[in-house]
């Protein structure tokens, strides 16, 4: 099976969440007449990842302006039993191509954000929600931790997807509980530029023998509106340089690394060069040592199976 894809290194329409989902409509039509089965964004690509914020806190205290600032944030995430979801699966259905997006989502019932990544079919709308379960850093003040349930895979018409974000990515058992489900297209959206990434998408495509896809954005200080300018004064120019790549099974780069500019990267993936790879190394299979070896995942689900999925004979 032969599958195109692209990984979509774009910068949203900061904390302006109309204005982004209207970016993605039109970036999606541009290259749905490319005849791609599917394409990727950035972490938090709606309503944007907040570089360079710290909202208000320090150790022992908060203050109003953060809060206020959260607010602002919390305003502009998506909420899947809103419009928003319907707006999302209408775009990938007319489109006829197949959506991960990186959000901040936020609940009805709760006043925690998540940083999510929404798996959406063409045929079935929304297959599931992959919610980080590590936020890093400072991203722990804004963004709540996940469990289990958010470790999932989907079978699809155009192969077994799944992932991680971020610093996930470094993270052992998270990335086996990938591994275990077979995952053929593993999809990675970060916010981190640096280098030593690249390495992390071609050591995670060697060891779980699938397609790695990452996914970051290009964005400047400039791209902030002027209330944020005071917030980043000491940040540099280019906030995020990007780096998405697109990594074979055997770990080899096909497109990327992309620096420096928006853009996509375009790659047509012959899924069955995840069989020819396994020949060596397989992390599930002939390497995975059950007589030495166990882990349980608590509260994985099992492998979604989109609804128009059939089994080739």
């Amino acid at each position: 099976m032969i599958v195109k894809v692209g990984v979509v290194q774009e910068s949203p329409v900061f904390l302006d969440k109309k204005g982004t989902l209207d970016k993605l409509e039109n970036l999606v039509k541009g290259y749905a007449s490319e005849n791609y089965n599917l394409l990727v964004f950035p972490e938090s690509f709606i309503p944007g990842y907040p570089r360079g914020f710290d909202f208000g806190t320090r150790v022992g205290s908060r203050s109003d302006e953060g809060r206020e600032l959260y607010q602002q944030y919390r305003e502009q995430s998506i909420d899947l039993e809103s419009y928003d979801l319907k707006y999302l699966e209408t775009l990938s259905k007319e489109n006829e191509v197949y959506l991960v997006i990186g959000v901040t989502e936020k609940q009805s019932h709760s006043g925690s954000l998540y940083c999510s990544m929404l798996y959406i079919s063409p045929t079935d709308g929304l297959m599931g929600v992959h919610r980080k379960i590590k936020p890093t850093g400072s991203e722990r003040v804004i963004w709540a931790e996940a469990a289990g349930e958010s470790l999932v895979t989907f079978q699809t018409k155009i192969g077994r997807l799944g992932g991680l974000i971020c610093w996930e990515n470094y993270m052992p058992q998270a990335r086996m509980s990938m591994y275990g489900k077979g995952v053929e297209i593993y999809i990675a959206p970060t916010a981190d530029a640096r280098d030593s990434w690249i390495s992390t998408m071609k050591h995670i495509a060697l060891e779980g023998r699938c397609f790695v896809l990452g996914c970051n954005q290009f964005f400047t200080k400039s791209m902030y509106p002027e209330s944020f300018q005071s917030l980043v004064k000491t940040e540099q120019e280019i906030m995020c340089k990007g780096g998405s790549v697109i990594v074979s099974p055997l770990g080899e780069i096909i497109q990327g690394p992309l620096f420096d500019t928006e853009g996509i990267l375009s790659a047509e993936l012959d899924l069955e060069d995840i069989g020819r790879s396994k020949l060596d190394f397989d992390v599930i299979g002939h390497y995975s040592r059950p007589d030495i070896f166990s882990m349980e995942i608590n509260g994985q689900p099992d492998i979604i199976q989109e609804k128009s999925f059939q089994k080739p004979n």
